[in-house]
């Protein structure tokens, strides 16, 4: 079974205009309600992680994104190793073995994986 996301992407970007936006309105607030100054400092402060937040996030979706079509690679391999082990081939094993060293899972050691 294919892993796919089924969670619609948010739009990072207007996310973070949205809260610079927000965060402007918040510096009238406190410019018009001088009072109330140390409350809109506070939800100023907060909105200020948005940008921070964000960069995560998208840093986050890129490795998973990466995760996913490593993991998508190593199931072709596993496929095709069964396959390869079914039809015959001396050396079946070499699909998934080339596989493990592009994902970085090699061994520095001349070739010992053969079995």
């Amino acid at each position: 079974m294919p892993d796919t996301p089924n969670t619609p992407a948010i739009n990072l970007l207007e996310v973070s205009a949205r809260a610079e936006h927000v965060r402007h309105i918040i510096t009238g607030f406190s410019l018009t309600m001088p009072t109330l100054a140390g409350l809109w400092r506070q939800v100023d402060d907060a909105l200020a992680d948005i940008p921070a937040l964000t960069a995560e996030i998208s840093r986050l979706r890129d490795w998973l994104t990466a995760c996913r079509i490593d993991r998508a690679n190593l199931a072709a391999a596993g496929r095709i190793t069964i396959a390869a082990d079914h039809n015959g081939e001396p050396n079946p094993l070499a699909y998934l073995r080339d596989e493990l060293r592009a994902q970085g899972f090699g061994t520095s050691e001349p070739e010992r994986w053969d079995i």
